[in-house]
């Protein structure tokens, strides 16, 4: 009787650790393996058009290729050639610096304004989020060409404007040097802040309105209620559009292309025109990658800037 409860007793031992085995088994497919499997096509799909295309950047950037057949290799010559010799990308990089300041400025502020004013409207709210919305979901040839006609001296409130002896309204603001770049950041703010108006509105609507009410009875005014309650109540969403302004103000191509193409003389050329005009008419694709190289450093060094302020402590 002894020997066969003992051969059954080992034989239930083998199976609790045969299924112990296999649910260690399936733990480990469901926790480890499983999740890989679901990430794998999009992260196949970032390799195949992020990192490949970023890794033969790299190479090209070190070589002197015109898009067709053969690299030769040149080193850094391509740098050396950016940093000592070519004055139009010293002039492309100061204009992206202009804009850069346009636009952590004016479309920001204007944004949290008319945040601030709208997010108390009730009625009629969604008419006035509509409205400023839609320039954004324009596709920007339209708003590109629409704002070329309305500026026309000839025609459009520009023309119109002369017509009527308004002085100083038969100008060309994008044929001239001094008014080009300003003229086209106002084009591309006109269809860019109503959109950060958009997110700064859904910030502050998530806002306690007890806050505002504890701000009123200790006095404050609206600027204080502001300042003070409404600023750092939508901080992560303002700090992320700074961030990512930031990082589009670098990457800026498609109104100044379409408006002017960069001119006159250089005047509205940026780094991103820049590597297009380099890469796909002066068929320089080798010293164009090494110009993308530098926008990407640049980024990366904004980047750089806001997780160093988080690492410290930042509420960012």
């Amino acid at each position: 009787m002894g020997k066969p409860m003992t051969m059954e007793k080992s034989m239930s031992t083998e199976r609790l650790h045969d299924a112990r085995a296999s649910w260690r088994k399936g733990a480990f497919f469901r926790k480890k393996v499983l999740p890989w499997l679901f990430v794998a096509p999009i992260l196949l799909i970032n390799i195949t058009v992020v990192l490949g295309p970023a890794l033969s950047a790299g190479y090209y950037s070190l070589t002197d290729w015109s898009g067709i057949g053969a690299a030769n290799f040149i080193g850094l010559d391509n740098f050396r050639r950016i940093l000592l010799e070519d004055s139009s990308y010293k002039s492309a990089f100061v204009n992206n610096l202009i804009w850069l300041g346009l636009f952590l400025t004016v479309p920001i502020a204007m944004a949290l304004v008319g945040a601030s004013v709208i997010s108390p409207i009730r009625r009629g709210a969604l008419f006035f989020r509509l409205a400023l919305f839609v320039p954004y979901v324009l596709p920007s040839v339209i708003v590109a060409n629409l704002w070329r006609t309305l500026l026309d001296p000839d025609r459009g409130i520009m023309g119109w404007l002369t017509d009527q002896g308004v002085p100083g309204t038969d100008i060309a603001l994008l044929g001239r040097q001094n008014t080009v770049l300003p003229t086209i950041a106002f084009i591309d703010n006109w269809h860019w802040w109503g959109f950060l108006m958009v997110l700064f509105l859904a910030g502050m609507q998530n806002i306690s309105r007890d806050l505002y009410e504890a701000a009123r009875l200790d006095g404050a005014n609206r600027w204080e209620e502001f300042r003070d309650v409404t600023i750092p109540g939508i901080r992560p969403v303002l700090v992320f559009m700074v961030l990512m302004t930031a990082i589009w103000s670098f990457l800026t191509f498609d109104y100044i292309w379409i408006l002017t193409q960069g001119g006159p003389a250089g005047a509205s050329e940026v780094l991103s025109v820049l590597v297009y005009k380099n890469a796909f008419q002066a068929f320089q694709a080798g010293y164009a990658s090494a110009i993308g190289l530098t926008m990407s450093f640049f980024v990366g060094i904004i980047i750089s800037i806001f997780i160093v302020l988080r690492r410290r402590g930042w509420e960012i």
